[in-house]
């Protein structure tokens, strides 16, 4: 069965608050229009939708869209004002010294469509983190960014010296695997070939909290984890 590209979180006549899945673009790509994405889905059956933000095609998570003009203008202002809180849980290499912290280093464009930190020049970028577990050669990290750079969870982290466990474009790590896990407990039966436990950025945003741009009373909502980054955590908790 396909995986669903999105489920309802909340929905009312103003706003519609999906989860959506990973290896999804929220926004038509730029060269290539045909490529599926969240924002043409939702118009087909909504007929009018408005993007207030979005994720990475590889980040799985809360997403919300404006069902018409207005809503879409007061909640931009939001966006831009960085008054919603965005959390994201990331799985990582290793386990950062300090448990709890501040990233804060600016962010510039490179030449390869990514980001790069540029402490010069670089357009200010701060991310809060701390370490929700700790297994040793990974943890998980529940990251809250105060600003909205392109890529700045995975090149903050990448800097911080703890990239993201899967990250074909900063790390060219482009799969996880139990091996990776296990260690020396691990142990491949002969003539096979180990299959990757997960091939895309381990990073999700599990919560967005705001005020509801008309009835301007502050929404929370929540999704879990996927089912993916469930299985890592399951191997991690039970091999750490």
């Amino acid at each position: 069965m396909a995986k669903k590209d999105y489920t309802v979180l909340l929905e009312d006549e103003h706003l519609i608050i999906v989860n959506k899945r990973s290896n999804l673009l929220t926004i038509p790509d730029r060269y290539r229009l045909d490529i599926p994405n969240l924002y043409n889905i939702l118009q087909a059956k909504y007929d009018e939708i408005y993007t207030v933000h979005r994720l990475d095609k590889g980040t799985s998570g809360v997403v919300i869209f404006a069902k018409n003009k207005e809503v879409h203008r007061l909640l931009s202002l939001q966006f831009q004002a960085r008054e919603p809180l965005k959390r994201y849980y990331a799985i990582v290499k290793g386990v950062p010294f300090e448990k709890a912290g501040t990233i804060d280093v600016g962010l510039s464009p490179n030449k390869e469509g990514g980001m790069h930190v540029d402490v010069k020049r670089g357009k200010p970028s701060v991310t809060e983190y701390r370490v929700v577990e700790d297994f040793g050669h990974f943890s998980l990290i529940e990251a809250v960014i105060l600003t909205g750079r392109t890529h700045q969870i995975r090149v903050h982290f990448k800097h911080l010296g703890h990239p993201l466990a899967v990250d074909a474009l900063y790390t060219n790590k482009e799969e996880l695997y139990l091996s990776e896990i296990k260690r020396k407990r691990f142990n491949l039966k002969k003539d096979t070939d180990e299959r990757p436990l997960l091939i895309r950025v381990p990073l999700h945003a599990h919560s967005l909290r705001l005020k509801h741009p008309i009835t301007k009373e502050m929404i929370e909502v929540n999704c879990e984890v996927p089912k993916d980054m469930r299985a890592i955590l399951s191997q991690l908790r039970k091999w750490s």
